[in-house]
């Protein structure tokens, strides 16, 4: 059984596109520049369900026409429309440490550089030109901490925590 806690979203399934059930996906992660996969995970009605991938092909900087086995008609593909997709955070380490997205992120717990739990990552504000982690902190309340490669000190997969190096005073802002 496929865990939330094993995934990151890397998309969501936007529209359908022509008749052969194909569908055009909107990425917010450049995975499929940085790793081959066979498959991608697809959230149908609360479960994650493997899509094997028979093709894709970009459509634009954000957004893949996709085609999946045995879906080949406009009506099979029209059920998958709103559904988030996901991508398997073990595959996405195996690509390479230095091109995780930030999104893989989400889930893990933040650490300080003495190993003292700062909260755990919610998501990313990728709103503006400067990327924050968005945090929950123990107390409950949320701290936003700049999501630079600089501050990161160390990731431990397994263990799914993310050591930072920040800025003294950074979390007395809140």
């Amino acid at each position: 059984m496929i865990r939330y806690d094993d995934v990151y979203q890397i998309g969501c399934i936007s529209k359908t596109h022509a008749l052969r059930g194909e569908v055009v996906m909107h990425i917010t992660d450049d995975i499929f520049d940085r790793t081959d996969s066979d498959y991608v995970i697809v959230e149908v009605d609360g479960i994650l369900v493997p899509f094997f991938i028979e093709e894709y092909r970009f459509r634009s900087d954000s957004s893949v026409l996709m085609k999946f086995d045995d879906i080949d008609t406009a009506d099979q593909a029209q059920r998958l429309v709103g559904c988030r997709v996901y991508f398997e955070k073990s595959k996405a380490a195996e690509s390479g440490e230095d091109e995780l997205s930030l999104n893989y992120f989400i889930g893990f717990q933040m650490l300080d550089e003495n190993g003292t739990p700062i909260g755990t990552v919610q998501d990313i504000d990728d709103h503006t030109e400067n990327w924050l982690f968005i945090v929950t902190r123990p107390d409950g309340k949320e701290v936003l901490i700049p999501a630079h490669e600089e501050l990161i000190t160390d990731i431990n997969h397994e263990a799914k925590t993310l050591t930072m190096s920040l800025p003294e005073g950074l979390l007395e802002l809140v």
